[in-house]
C-alpha cells in the first residue's frame, strides 16, 4: 500500500472505517471491502510504529555528567 499520509491521518481513516462498520448500514460486500482496507491501513501503521521504535534512543548522563546515547529496548 503506497501511502503518503501521516500516521495520524491513517489513524483517523481507521476510526472512520470502524465507525462505518459499526453503523451496520453497509452491505456485506462493502463491509468486507472496508475491513480489508482497514487491515491494510493497520499494517502500515504497525510498520510505522516498528520503524519509529527502531529509531528511538534514550539520552542518559554518565558518572561525569556527560550525555550518552543508548538504544531504546522494549521489554
Amino acid at each position: 500500500m503506497e501511502n503518503n499520509k501521516s500516521f495520524e491521518e491513517m489513524m483517523k481513516d481507521l476510526e472512520q472505517i470502524a465507525n462505518e462498520l459499526e453503523s451496520g448500514n453497509l452491505s456485506l460486500d462493502d463491509s468486507v471491502s472496508k475491513f480489508e482496507q482497514g487491515m491494510e491501513i493497520s499494517k502500515e501503521c504497525s510498520k510505522i510504529l516498528e520503524d519509529a521504535e527502531k529509531k528511538i534512543t534514550i539520552l542518559i548522563k554518565d558518572n561525569e555528567n556527560n550525555l550518552q546515547e543508548e538504544n531504546f529496548n522494549v521489554e
